[in-house]
């Protein structure tokens, strides 16, 4: 009997704190309690959610993948995986901790698969055009084989593309990116001032990124 009754008494608690929870502004509960009420049916609840961790999640992926255009996706991603698998999502644990653990998840993923793309592999091969002048660099004794087969298919796609420039883009472009020539050695060897010589990387270098992008699409 004694059990009884502190089942009814937990269940008249519980009804109390459902009514007052659905008294309560949203911006004032708690993630777990707005978890509480979505479930229960209440409108906007899962809105204040999204409100409240999407620009967060956004800039936490975006530190993660580099991508912040991709990152506002990878947020609606995240957020169709919670609404699947709310209604099993513990209360007494933290709702933050959770999301994040999914934001993680989506991250790693997307990073896994960049990692298999030889546009990308091209890309970070690229990033750093105008800081340096190292040659671009295709292979790295400590990768895995089919990371060395990758760059190893990379590096012909690159030589031949390069064949496809133009004859004056395509001197620039292999003195700078392929040989690691300075702006000031390249216009010495081509004989042309340091002007053209710059106008004409960039026009190569778009020339060629065009190309490549084509090719591996």
């Amino acid at each position: 009997m004694s059990r009884s009754t502190v089942t009814d008494v937990d269940l008249q608690e519980s009804t109390i704190d459902i009514e007052a929870l659905r008294n309560t502004p949203l911006t004032e509960l708690s993630d777990e309690d707005l978890v509480t009420v979505h479930l229960d049916g209440r409108p906007g609840a899962f809105q204040e959610l999204f409100d409240r961790y999407r620009d967060r999640l956004v800039h936490f992926i975006t530190r993660k993948t580099g991508d912040s255009d991709r990152a506002q996706d990878l947020v609606q991603e995240a957020f169709i995986r919670v609404t699947r698998h709310l209604h099993r999502f513990d209360t007494s644990k933290k709702f933050s901790t959770w999301v994040y653990t999914i934001a993680s998840n989506l991250s790693k993923n997307e990073l896994r698969n960049r990692s298999r793309s030889p546009l990308v592999l091209f890309q970070k091969l690229t990033s750093n055009w105008d800081d340096d002048h190292r040659p671009l660099q295709f292979e790295d004794l400590t990768m895995q084989p089919d990371d060395l087969y990758r760059k190893r298919f990379l590096r012909r796609l690159v030589e031949d593309t390069v064949d496809q420039l133009p004859e004056h883009h395509r001197l620039v472009f292999r003195l700078r990116e392929l040989e690691g020539k300075s702006y000031e050695e390249i216009a010495e060897i081509t004989g042309v001032n340091l002007g053209t010589v710059k106008s004409r990387l960039h026009r190569a270098r778009n020339s060629f990124a065009q190309r490549i992008e084509h090719s591996l699409n």
